[in-house]
C-alpha cells in the first residue's frame, strides 16, 4: 500500500500542477482568442478558463477604447503650403478574433494607417478650409481610418485634431495682414463717422441760419459755457448788429 501511494504521488503532484497550468483568467476587460492544435476555436468570455498546455494556446485581447496620440506629420496642403499637424484616434477591438488573426500587430497599423490617412486628407484642404473646417477634416480621417480597419475588427469611434503648426514666416504674414485688416475697419469706420458728423453741422448750420436770433442765442450760449471755466479768458463781447454794420461799410467802400 504504501508502495502503491509512494508511486502515486509524483502523478497526482504532476496532475495537480497541470490542473493549474491549465486555468487562465480573462479580465472583464478582456476576450480570450483560443486556438487549438494552431486553429483558431472560439472565443472566451470573461471568467476562469481550462486552456490544456500543449494543445491549446490562448490570446488575451484588450477591448477597452484606446487612445492613439498620433504624432507631428508633415502635410502639404492644396495651395502648397507645409503644415505639421497631430491628433488623437480613439478606437476599440470589436472583434477579437479578426484582431488577432488578420493583422499581426493592430496598435501598430492602425498607428500607421492614421498618419498616412492624415497626410493625404489634409492634402485635399486649402490652409484657409483646413484652419476654418477643422471638424470636417478630422471626419473625413475618421471616416476612412473606420472603414479601413473594418476589416481588422477595429471600430474607430472618434478622431480628434489637436494642432495645426504653421511655418514662422507664415505665421507673422497673416498677423501682418490681420493687422492691415483692423487698420482698414477703424479707417472705414473713422470716415462714415466724419461724414455723420459733417451732416449733422450742415444740418445744425441751416437751422441756424433760417431761424431769426438763433446764431446769436448759440452764441451767448457758447460764452455762458465759456465763463464757467475757471481760467484766465477774456471774453469780448460784440452785438451782431455792429457786425453787420461794419460788413455794410466794407461793402459800400468797395463799391467806391
Amino acid at each position: 500500500m504504501e508502495a502503491l501511494f509512494g508511486l502515486l504521488s509524483p502523478l497526482l503532484m504532476f496532475v495537480v500542477i497541470i490542473l493549474f497550468a491549465s486555468i487562465k483568467e480573462v479580465k472583464q476587460y478582456e476576450r480570450g482568442v483560443k486556438f487549438t492544435l494552431g486553429k483558431f476555436s472560439e472565443i472566451l468570455q470573461p471568467g476562469w478558463r481550462i486552456i490544456i498546455p500543449v494543445f491549446q494556446r490562448l490570446a488575451k485581447v484588450d477591448i477597452r477604447v484606446k487612445a492613439v496620440d498620433v504624432p507631428d506629420q508633415e502635410a502639404i496642403t492644396e495651395d502648397n503650403i507645409s503644415i505639421s499637424i497631430n491628433a488623437v484616434i480613439y478606437y476599440k477591438i470589436a472583434d477579437a478574433a479578426k484582431a488577432v488573426i488578420e493583422v499581426e500587430n493592430f496598435y501598430y497599423a492602425v498607428m500607421q494607417l492614421a498618419q498616412t490617412t492624415m497626410r493625404n486628407t489634409v492634402g485635399a484642404f486649402t490652409l484657409d478650409n483646413l484652419l476654418k473646417n477643422r471638424a470636417e477634416v478630422a471626419k473625413q480621417i475618421e471616416d476612412a481610418v473606420d472603414q479601413s480597419t473594418d476589416q481588422w475588427g477595429i471600430d474607430v469611434s472618434s478622431v480628434e485634431l489637436k494642432d495645426i503648426i504653421l511655418p514662422g514666416d507664415l505665421k507673422r504674414t497673416m498677423a501682418k495682414v490681420a493687422e492691415a485688416e483692423r487698420e482698414r475697419k477703424a479707417v472705414i469706420i473713422q470716415a462714415e463717422g466724419e461724414v455723420i458728423a459733417s451732416d449733422n453741422l450742415a444740418k445744425a448750420a441751416t437751422t441756424l441760419a433760417s431761424a431769426p436770433g438763433a446764431l446769436h442765442l448759440r452764441t451767448l450760449q457758447s460764452i455762458n459755457d465759456i465763463s464757467s471755466d475757471q481760467s484766465n479768458t477774456t471774453i469780448w463781447m460784440v452785438p451782431i448788429e455792429a457786425l453787420r454794420a461794419i460788413e455794410k461799410i466794407g461793402q459800400a467802400l468797395d463799391k467806391k
